[in-house]
């Protein structure tokens, strides 16, 4: 990753955040929940941006220009309502539990193969 990369992201994400703190304070709050329950589960897009975090933003922005409350938005199960969003996001989680998978099957085929 070169230099430039680095500060493009670090002024993509103050823009960004900048559009969150614009947001009422209600958006805000479960904003930051989203954020934080999004960097537990790990869907892999997260590292490479801000779309997914952008994409709530867009949707909390219209939300409070029709005086929407923000579970009006989501839903009043937040969880639920980010497990949506990364449905066919591709986790962190989904990665580790394929490469233990890869090495156990590795694992026993050795096994099999040296008593064969």
């Amino acid at each position: 990753m070169r230099i430039q990369d680095i500060i493009e992201g670090k002024k993509e994400w103050r823009a960004h955040m900048a559009r969150v703190k614009a947001l009422p304070q209600d958006y805000q709050i479960v904003y930051k929940e989203i954020q934080k329950y999004l960097f537990k589960v790990g869907p892999v897009e997260l590292t490479g941006g801000t779309s997914v975090l952008s994409g709530i933003v867009d949707l909390f922005e219209e939300g409070a220009s029709q005086g929407k409350g923000v579970l009006e938005v989501t839903g009043s199960d937040v969880a639920a309502f980010c497990d949506d969003l990364i449905k066919d996001s591709k986790t962190y989680a989904e990665i580790y539990q394929e490469s233990v998978n890869q090495e156990v099957y590795k694992a026993v085929k050795k096994t099999t193969d040296k008593t064969k």
